[in-house]
């Protein structure tokens, strides 16, 4: 088949099944082969890439980052709506219709809770998403809209300009993973699937914004060049032979009806995949929208029904702490069972010690709990009232409830974190860190065959990597034996060659907070070894250029710690390198501060920086009065300019390698 035509071929069948599995749920074919299908695609548009599309199939995964969002004024206001908050208040809306509009009929829908977006397609093509913003502007995502399999790149039979409105959200699945995923990362945890789901709108990146997990439902036909409708909900039924996610809703006409349905679909909401916060009155016949107009704010011929949140009672059993694989402790309070949102809760979130203080939060108080976002238990309050006599303050442990070694609280944080160099539940966090590239490099050891030695109980300290066999690794490599027993050999002599690596990289790979790369490299050629390394006091620390007292600090306390010391010792038994290799401080370029901008031809960024490391100097990424020089190379930019301004000396590149040489 011609290249162009096969392309093509295997683009609309990859839309086909994209429709088939993120639209209707009912795949047609196995992953294997969609995703053998999608590898197809993309060697044809590397090896023929005049032919690729836009909105390829193979551009869901996301594209480059961007540097900001540009802004889009909307061909059609994304209006927002009124909201009611009781029968009544809905009941006088209805009314205020039926002054103008003789026997109304309206759609009830599901008001999903997520980010309302606009999709535009000219000549049935998808050329550009944009959030609502105020709903006269809003900002450009169409990158990481494309990452929403259940968008249509293409349309068959639209209009020439189609514009639609839908919501984008994380569904719970999604959001649990990610908050999950978070959590194990020690990083803050999103309060619900809305602020997730606008957080990875809003990325820079588009891989990140397609790594969420985003969904999409549509609930609005904007604009459709010469195509004619009478009803809202003719144009969404238009839209879903469109291909479209829509909405679903139901016609109503009488009051009764209409409530009936509101309550319905409060009483189902937790059976859906996605959150919602109300339901949504429209008129559904298009002329009598006209009619009605708008006021300043929102239409007159629709509104938002919120329903309020479910707050209970409960009793606080018992706090338990958890460690995350960053060695963060993570309070979770253990309650009476509370049916609440759909689900029975037996815990509830306190995130961290501030919080618990700040509620002073007791085992055996009485609390008000909620779902926040309808995910997550949450508690709102002590009722004092109820608190029983004896109750005392709770504080997190002084030491890990996993491994006991202290905790400690991060300098710019409310996290306390497990300062164990040995610690069971970060290990694989710990050990992916040890065997990284800038760390003792063991190329082939990803974290995927870390967790397989672990589970296979083959790894407990980074010590225990290097008494690995053949016969340990070849099962967990792959699949294949053949393969599997290559990728193991391969892999014992990656892990054989980092014996030898300096001790700068053993210093960083071990971890110790603020002790970055250059840091570690700082202190490795002024100690030289890592038992001076290991004896020194904070203050000879801190006589080394860039070592702060904090820095200095954390690397004694880190030394003087049992597991600490456990994990040297396995070490130095096994055989690895514990002297600095790398030549002393030079210090031609001591005090100086180098800025490197533009495409340099001699060296790369980090050669040219490490260049000035080893001559004492300093490799700083932005401009300022203390910049000594700035070295330009080819299409250098802002940089070079803020240079001129503040009278900064600029080398070329040849001039810079000349002060190295001389």
């Amino acid at each position: 088949m011609d290249p162009k035509q096969e392309i093509e071929s295997l683009s609309k069948e990859l839309e086909h099944h994209n429709y088939q599995y993120y639209v209707l749920d009912a795949p047609e074919i196995q992953d294997y082969e969609y995703d053998r299908m999608l590898r197809r695609l993309e060697d044809l548009e590397r090896e023929y890439p005049q032919f690729a599309s836009p909105v390829s199939p193979t551009k869901r995964v996301g594209g480059q980052a961007i540097g900001e969002f540009a802004k889009v004024e909307h061909a059609v206001p994304l209006e927002s709506l009124q909201d009611v908050f009781s029968f009544a208040e809905l009941e006088t809306f209805a009314d205020s219709v039926a002054e103008t509009v003789a026997d109304p009929v309206y759609t009830v829908e599901p008001k999903v809770d997520g980010l309302s977006v606009a999709l535009e397609y000219v000549d049935g093509v998808f050329t550009r998403g944009a959030t609502r913003g105020d709903g006269l502007v809003g900002e450009d995502v169409t990158e990481n809209l494309k990452t929403i399999r259940s968008i249509p790149m293409t349309l068959d039979g639209a209009p020439k300009r189609l514009i639609v409105r839908g919501e984008v959200f994380m569904p719970r699945s999604s959001f649990e993973r990610l908050n999950a995923e978070r959590e194990d990362a020690g990083q803050p945890l999103f309060a619900n699937p809305r602020n997730a789901a606008a957080g990875s709108l809003r990325q820079l990146d588009p891989r990140i914004a397609a790594s969420r997990g985003l969904d999409i439902l549509v609930f609005n036909l904007q604009l459709a060049d010469g195509v004619p409708f009478q009803k809202h909900s003719e144009t969404l039924e238009f839209l879903r032979e469109l291909k479209f996610k829509v909405i679903p809703y139901t016609v109503c006409s009488e009051i009764g009806a209409i409530e009936a349905k509101i309550d319905e679909i409060n009483e189902t909401r937790y059976d859906l995949s996605y959150d919602i916060d109300g339901a949504v009155l429209k008129l559904d016949d298009l002329q009598e929208r006209q009619q009605l107009g708008s006021t300043a704010k929102f239409p007159r011929w629709a509104a938002a029904y919120k329903y309020p949140p479910e707050i209970k009672e409960t009793v606080v059993q018992d706090i338990v702490v958890q460690v995350g694989r960053t060695g963060v402790l993570t309070p979770k309070a253990v309650v009476s069972p509370v049916h609440l949102a759909g689900t029975t809760v037996t815990n509830a979130t306190l995130h961290n010690q501030d919080l618990i203080t700040q509620k002073d939060v007791r085992i055996g108080d009485t609390v008000t709990i909620r779902k926040a976002g309808e995910i997550i238990p949450e508690i709102l309050e002590v009722v004092l009232a109820k608190r029983p006599a004896g109750t005392v303050p709770y504080h997190l442990p002084t030491t890990c409830p996993v491994c006991g070694a202290p905790v400690c609280r991060d300098e710019d944080g409310a996290a306390f974190r497990c300062s164990g160099a040995e610690c069971p539940a970060q290990l694989v966090r710990n050990l992916a860190h040890f065997v990284s590239r800038d760390a003792m490099d063991i190329d082939g050891l990803g974290t995927s065959v870390v967790e397989k030695l672990i589970d296979a109980d083959l790894l407990h300290t980074a010590a225990d990597l290097y008494r690995l066999t053949l016969d340990d690794l070849t099962p967990v490599m792959v699949k294949d034996a053949s393969k599997g027993s290559k990728s193991a050999q391969n892999l014992i002599e990656a892990i054989e060659a980092s014996k030898s690596r300096d001790v700068s990289r053993l210093l960083y790979a071990f971890g110790i907070r603020q002790v970055g790369e250059k840091a570690a490299k700082t202190i490795a050629v002024t100690l030289r070894d890592l038992d001076h390394i290991m004896a020194a006091s904070v203050e000879e620390l801190c006589r080394i250029p860039d070592i702060g007292e904090i820095t200095a600090q954390n690397i004694v306390e880190w030394f003087a710690q049992p597991q600490s010391k456990d994990l040297i010792e396995k070490l130095r038994t096994c055989g690895l390198n514990f002297d600095c290799t790398l030549p002393p401080p030079e210090t031609k370029f001591s005090g100086m501060t180098f800025v490197l901008t533009g495409a340099l031809t001699m060296f790369t960024r980090d050669e040219a920086s490490e260049r000035i490391e080893q001559l004492g100097g300093k490799a700083s990424g932005s401009v300022s009065k203390k910049t000594t020089y700035v070295v330009a190379g080819e299409n250098a930019g802002s940089k070079l300019q803020k240079a001129k301004e503040l009278g900064i000396p600029v080398l070329s590149e040849q001039e810079f390698l000349e002060m190295l040489e001389n």
